[in-house]
């Protein structure tokens, strides 16, 4: 109990987030029903029975039928506001998040109804729950290049709105490699860049995201362990890796907990973050996937310090905010320790 109230008090940010991986059932139910789109799902014990994933394609197939319902600009902003309010609850001062904005305008849903929902709720946000932000444009590589170049054409009216561009979606047949051009692009244009790699495709994508892509993070990154090399080139250039516990377990990446790599990248002096991916579908936000790996790891109130302070140094913050940050987490650190 003492760990648990350690966790839920801990300031962290959260830096690998998909919106659309929080709507959760009652709300599919309920956007479902006010845009008359039709579900195969009834009830919302139906849809909780149909979230059981052994791949990552299993996911993604209940996933992109979930996205059917966001049609508004109302949907956006009230789907991003209530993960917004549930992330302050569990303490977190800064997220980072993803948007898949060509799971929506293949729909012929406008991109500007898309980003302008999502960006609606981050300003109020800030202000109601204190509460800060940075949006992140994510490619679904399952899709051709050129599609993706053609949506950051459409992203470019909007740059004040988002800070960095990824890329999601199936990994295995999809090496970042066939984005190259596209990063390049945006890079150009001003946008960082980050890149799912390494989750279910081997490390040489890892490899390949870092070399042709550029990016200044790793989503997932399990299979780097895969490689001592790339390890010894992550831990020195303290490349950031945003791991997600429960949605490996939830995919089928691991076994068990138990088995999660986590510890050992630490040791291994990898720049290690716990995030919740897509919370709605993986049974926990970013507090439970802090505890359900605490307790199936050992790990003690030092580690998940650490896990904290890394939130925010991965984070695109300025440093002058991040260094604000970390004096909350300091200071609520303290505060622990000491009662």
């Amino acid at each position: 109990m003492a760990q648990t109230a350690f966790i839920e008090r801990l300031p962290k940010a959260e830096l690998h987030l998909h919106i659309e991986g929080t709507l959760e059932p009652p709300m599919m139910l309920a956007f479902a029903e006010r845009n008359r789109v039709p579900l195969p799902y009834g009830s919302v014990s139906e849809i909780q029975n149909a979230y059981r994933f052994r791949n990552l394609q299993d996911f993604l197939d209940i996933y992109y039928l979930g996205t059917r319902v966001l049609v508004t600009k109302q949907d956006f902003r009230e789907l991003t506001w209530a993960y917004l309010v549930r992330a302050r609850e569990q303490n977190v001062l800064h997220a980072e998040i993803f948007f898949d904005p060509q799971a929506h305008t293949d729909r012929d849903v406008p991109f500007a109804t898309v980003v302008n929902g999502i960006h609606q709720a981050l300003v109020e946000a800030k202000d109601a729950l204190g509460i800060s932000t940075r949006l992140i444009l994510c490619f679904l590589r399952h899709l051709s290049a050129e599609a993706a170049m053609a949506t950051l054409e459409e992203a470019l009216p909007f740059q004040d709105r988002i800070v960095a561009v990824g890329l999601d979606s199936s990994e295995v047949g999809n090496p970042p490699n066939k984005f190259t051009d596209v990063f390049a692009r945006a890079r150009a244009e001003g946008f960082l860049c980050v890149a799912h790699a390494g989750e279910e495709g081997p490390a040489d994508y890892v490899r390949q995201a870092l070399d042709e892509l550029l990016v200044r993070r790793i989503d997932h990154g399990n299979r780097s362990l895969d490689d001592d090399a790339l390890v010894e080139r992550l831990a020195r250039d303290g490349t950031p890796l945003t791991v997600c516990p429960l949605s490996n377990l939830k995919l089928g990446v691991i076994e068990s907990l138990k088995d999660h790599p986590l510890l050992e990248m630490m040791d291994r002096g990898l720049m290690v973050t716990v995030n919740s991916d897509d919370p709605a579908y993986f049974g926990g936000y970013v507090n439970e996937n802090y505890q359900a790996v605490a307790d199936a790891l050992g790990l003690n109130n030092e580690v998940l310090y650490r896990l904290a302070r890394n939130s925010f140094e991965a984070s695109f913050l300025p440093e002058q905010e991040k260094t604000g940050l970390l004096a909350k987490l300091d200071a609520e650190t303290r505060l622990q320790k000491a009662s």
